[in-house]
């Protein structure tokens, strides 16, 4: 728990040293405080994981569907084709699968309890949010407005990320201070992704690329793991209802961000 106000203090100096910061970055400054105010959340009602678990899933599950894939259908279609794009998403849940399972072995042959999955999963979640910073830049690239509008939409649901990525930690048996480890990595995803943007520009069509495999590794983990996982912890009714939850409120927050 120290560590979180010493990286925060850390962040805020670096972003001082940039003597004129662009907006871009200051933007980070809200993803960053949103994405850790949903891991300590989780943090904080950690004996209720099956019910966090429930919503994280369908959280998960809504940026699948309403961030995602129409993202990378809408950059990738015109040149690649749904087909393709398709293919790309079904090749990332695959893809995943095999990590998941192989971890699995892994833990079993050596007897280690040392979160493997936990620890894929929330790399994975920290390179979503790194590709988010780089969504935040490469759309500032276009016009101002753009990257205004996409960075509304990440600080949204920026809040889900820092839920799933504790979470995902949590839900294997892993410790408390590897969870903040991962949060505070999630939280500076962002950050970094924005900043490498100010030395290149992404072509839209790789975007789409990777776009479409995060759509399967994220299908795959919201799916496959974190909902199956928050019935085992808490059945009943309410984890369903927070999984309904989970999804409505990621499209809410998808749908105000694009008005």
């Amino acid at each position: 728990m120290k560590l979180i106000p010493l990286v925060l203090i850390a962040f805020l100096i670096t972003l001082l040293k940039l003597r004129t910061i662009p907006l871009p970055i200051l933007l980070t400054i809200l993803t960053f405080l949103s994405t850790l105010g949903g891991g300590l959340l989780a943090m904080r009602f950690k004996d209720k994981l099956g019910l966090i678990l429930g919503f994280s899933s369908g959280a998960v599950i809504g940026v699948v569907f309403f961030d995602l894939l129409p993202e990378a259908f809408s950059l990738g279609q015109k040149q690649f084709g749904v087909t393709t794009i398709s293919t790309l998403i079904v090749a990332g849940f695959l893809f995943y699968l095999l990590l998941d399972r192989l971890s699995i072995l892994h833990t079993h042959e050596h007897g280690n309890t040392g979160n493997h999955r936990g620890k894929i999963g929330a790399s994975s979640l920290s390179i979503h949010s790194f590709l988010d910073g780089v969504a935040i830049g490469v759309a500032f690239q276009v016009s101002v407005p753009i990257g205004i509008l996409i960075a509304v939409a990440v600080i949204a649901h920026d809040f889900a990320d820092g839920v799933n990525t504790v979470s995902v930690i949590l839900k294997d048996g892993g410790k408390s201070k590897l969870a903040y480890k991962w949060l505070i990595i999630d939280a500076l995803a962002p950050f970094i992704g924005v900043l490498s943007t100010l030395f290149y520009k992404i072509p839209d069509t790789l975007f789409s690329i990777l776009l479409a495999l995060f759509s399967g590794f994220f299908l795959y983990i919201g799916a496959s793991d974190l909902l199956p996982e928050s019935g085992e912890k808490h059945p009943g009714f309410l984890v369903t209802l927070m999984t309904v939850l989970g999804v409505v409120v990621l499209y809410l927050a998808t749908t105000l961000a694009k008005i």
